[in-house]
């Protein structure tokens, strides 16, 4: 692969490796530093891209794995995402109130969530990526990708209208 098919085929995954790495890292450097890694390692084996059937699937295993061991890296401190400044002009502080506190409690859902089922549901919901391109990302087969999915879905379903019986009962 020459640089200007690099550059029209490789470099736009950036922003979906940025995305995959923040979701695993939780740090916006860490990640940063990640997809810079990635994007290296692509380099060095943009010969060898022509062999993948999916360059985007093969582009997010490296990343994931890149991220995977800077976790196991003893020098892998976590920082805490902080939620957006949201500005309040034009719209009800308490309705943004509300909605941020859901959005926390959203979050924390789907951060207890098994590191597997979090993966797979932020590269389909978010990513937005096809069973067969996540199932080799995660070296499954799309069954299991299918089934992790629905039942990462269902946890957060379930939590959510736990939460809002609740409300609704005190109310």
């Amino acid at each position: 692969m020459n640089p200007e098919e690099f550059k029209i085929q490789v470099l736009p995954l950036k922003h979906k490796l940025f995305r995959l790495s923040i979701r695993i890292l939780g740090s916006h450097e860490e990640a940063q530093d990640s997809v810079q890694d990635a994007m290296i390692k692509l380099w060095t084996r943009r010969d060898e891209l022509k062999n993948y059937s999916s360059i985007e699937a093969f582009a997010m295993t490296v990343t994931k794995n890149i991220c995977l061991d800077r976790i196991r890296s003893k020098a892998f401190q976590t920082e805490r995402l902080t939620d957006r400044q949201v500005s309040t002009y034009g719209h009800d502080p308490g309705d943004l109130l509300e909605r941020a506190d859901f959005n926390g409690f959203v979050r924390k859902i789907i951060n207890g969530l098994p590191d597997q089922q979090k993966e797979i549901m932020h590269m389909r919901d978010i990513e937005g990526l096809e069973y067969d391109q996540i199932a080799k990302v995660m070296e499954l087969n799309i069954n299991a990708v299918r089934v992790n999915l629905s039942r990462a879905r269902k946890k957060v379903r379930d939590a959510i209208l736990k939460i809002q019986g609740y409300e609704l009962a005190r109310n």
